[in-house]
């Protein structure tokens, strides 16, 4: 299961991501924006995305749940759903980069700059994000632990 949300910025992939899930037979919810609206605010759509991936998580034990965020630049909403513990949200750039962030770090969200991202980029990146696993290496395995403690 993939939580998907954006603010006004980030609106317009979102909707060409949701067209590309779609595609690729994936399962996901859209926390919204359900609509262009220049006046809301991308905190509210972390949380609500972050707060899904984190309730998900622990009834879906077999089942991947990731949660995909989208902004302007990408940082606001990476910021706000990192505010939430068990929650490990990275600002993707490249495909390469996402790979060893999910390999390496076991990151669970992913955040996309709407405004610096071209629309190939954006979809390799995803498709990425959703095709590399966790390497579970005993040493990031430590790693994520010692995260988890962080205040």
């Amino acid at each position: 299961m993939i939580f998907i949300a954006s603010d006004h910025r980030g609106y317009n992939l979102k909707e060409k991501v949701k067209l590309w899930l779609t595609e690729w037979g994936q399962e996901y919810e859209d926390m919204g924006n359900n609509r262009l609206d220049p006046e809301d605010d991308y905190p509210d759509f972390a949380a609500l995305v972050a707060k899904s991936v984190k309730g998900q998580e622990s009834e879906r034990v077999e089942e991947k749940v990731l949660g995909v965020v989208i902004c302007g630049s990408g940082v606001g909403i990476d910021i706000a759903a990192n505010r939430f513990t068990g929650i490990r949200c990275g600002l993707g750039f490249s495909a390469e980069q996402i790979k060893k962030a999910r390999e390496d770090d076991d990151i669970n969200c992913l955040a996309l700059a709407a405004d610096f991202l071209d629309e190939e980029t954006a979809k390799n990146i995803i498709k990425t994000f959703l095709g590399t696993e966790f390497s579970s290496e005993e040493k990031k395995e430590r790693r994520i632990e010692k995260l988890d403690q962080l205040d």
